[in-house]
């Protein structure tokens, strides 16, 4: 076996053994996955450079887990944004199949003759989670950017007055324009891990759909129930769903922290006048949103808090004096 093989295998090992210390089981079982394949795609790999590259970055992986084993709230939330699709492969993974929608028609051609040319087309589902704030961290769109997006000049609308004045934008530039707009702005969206489906309330007037919504991610999983199960609950008072060493305590607020960069898409029928479904963007009740530090209720203190209170040194004043 070859000195590179050798090092690969012994950082494989290490690898494991910070994956095994992860304190869920879903963590352990994604990592053991995505570290299976990253140290076989570098041990297939016939480069040098390339093999180093990788190896790097895996490197830097084992670093991130050994901190979020050890505590560093910054590198265990990473690796939650990693694990849920927040950030990185997944993340893309989760989105695609709300790029596009199968049953809307084509749009207007802007270029005659030429549909490899259509601006983009905003699903449903996408089209509620770009102008919901509860799915971004920066400012939502307004629904009539979708439309015309604001990096449009004026001289896109044939009526305007900049159109009579200094001609009409050319139509490709305007295609590039909407699919640019498109493109960063699907960037600045959490992905949701499902889509779920409400029912109609009794009395309201609505129509029922047969079909269900569209399959996702982690649809018909228990991912995102069991994901809320880590919060504090009157249920889960009693219980512990986590392992390891890391207190429970600080181990519910990072997830509930994750639970703020989850949207939860849900679709609802809409009234008679209107023939599509219609989509609410929601966050989860515990949810902490760091821009909203109050956004949940404080409970009542009891004997599980008591330590953190006791470990807090009260500064004495009188040897200020």
């Amino acid at each position: 076996m070859s000195t590179s093989s050798q090092r690969i295998l012994s950082l494989y090992r290490s690898y494991l053994r910070e994956v095994r210390r992860l304190p869920h089981v879903y963590l352990r079982q994604f990592f053991r996955i995505q570290g299976g394949d990253d140290f076989r795609s570098a041990m297939q790999t016939r480069s040098d450079e390339l093999r180093k590259t990788k190896l790097k970055r895996i490197s830097r992986g084992l670093r991130r887990l050994h901190a979020a084993n050890a505590g560093d709230y910054t590198a265990f939330d990473r690796t939650l944004d990693i694990a849920y699709g927040r950030v990185g492969k997944l993340r893309w993974e989760l989105l695609e199949p709300l790029l596009s929608d199968p049953n809307a028609p084509l749009p207007a051609m802007i270029l005659p003759g030429k549909r490899n040319l259509d601006p983009p087309v905003y699903s449903a589902e996408l089209a509620a989670l770009l102008t919901s704030g509860n799915s971004h961290n920066t400012r939502p769109l307004e629904k009539r950017h979708l439309v015309f997006p604001p990096c449009l000049p004026e001289r896109a609308k044939l009526d305007s007055e900049e159109a009579a004045m200094l001609g009409p934008l050319s139509r490709r530039r305007e295609v590039n324009l909407r699919w640019r707009f498109f493109r960063s702005e699907c960037k600045k969206v959490h992905p949701p891990l499902q889509i779920s489906e409400r029912p109609p309330a009794p009395d309201q007037d609505t129509i029922t759909f047969s079909a269900s919504p569209r399959s996702i991610g982690f649809q018909d999983t228990t991912v995102l129930q069991d994901q809320k199960m880590q919060q504090r609950s009157e249920e889960t008072l009693q219980s512990n769903p986590f392992d390891g060493n890391l207190p429970v305590r600080w181990l519910r607020r990072r997830y509930q922290s994750l639970l703020a960069r989850i949207p939860l898409l849900t679709r609802r029928p809409p009234h008679k006048d209107k023939s599509k479904p219609l989509y609410d963007v929601q966050l989860a009740d515990n949810a902490i949103i760091p821009a909203k530090p109050h956004t949940t209720r404080l409970r009542a203190i009891d004997s599980g808090d008591m330590p953190w209170i006791c470990d807090i040194r009260i500064p004495d004043k009188s040897r200020r004096r």
